[in-house]
């Protein structure tokens, strides 16, 4: 049985508190293992998020890929200029709507990520390797509920922030 959230303010900001540092902390530890393979190859996480994506997803726009890397459109930018540099992806412009750039895979990029995205995962199973199969299909139920959760409150506060500066 869950503790109703207003049950005792005090406890739930103190166990809130705890909860996120502990997944700061842990978030933290995964990505300081996976990042020196991922510097090996020249990468940063984020740019292999952007050579995974349009890998598995095909060609992408520049919004939904940010969106899907969870970067910032001015970050993004950045992220795919250096892979532009490297040969890895391509800008092409849509015939139908020239207003849209998609990012394309070329054929070194696709190489690459054929050839990296297999240990990543590999390197991402062995880091999450203390938890069995049941944790961590909980701690995935537990961090989208928490993530879907935190967007509609953000959503919800922004909306409510807009109304607020039409009234003020």
């Amino acid at each position: 049985m869950t503790e109703p959230r207003a049950a005792n303010p005090d406890r739930r900001v103190a166990a809130s508190l705890a909860a996120y540092v502990k997944l700061l902390r842990a978030t933290k530890s995964v990505i300081a293992r996976i990042e020196p393979l991922l510097a090996a190859e020249g990468l940063t996480p984020t740019q292999l998020g952007v050579l995974e994506a349009v890998h598995h997803l095909g060609p992408q726009q520049h919004r939904d890929l940010g969106r899907k890397v969870l970067t910032s459109a001015g970050n993004l930018t950045d992220v795919v200029d250096k892979l532009v540099a490297r040969g890895l992806v391509r800008r092409e412009r849509d015939t139908a709507d020239r207003r849209l750039v998609r990012i394309h895979l070329t054929e070194a990029g696709s190489t690459l990520i054929t050839r990296v995205f297999p240990a990543h995962a590999a390197d991402i199973a062995e880091a999450l390797s203390s938890l069995s199969m049941e944790e961590l299909a909980t701690l995935g139920t537990l961090l989208r509920r928490l993530g879907l959760d935190a967007a509609a409150q953000t959503t919800a506060r922004s909306a409510l922030d807009a109304d607020q500066d039409c009234t003020a």
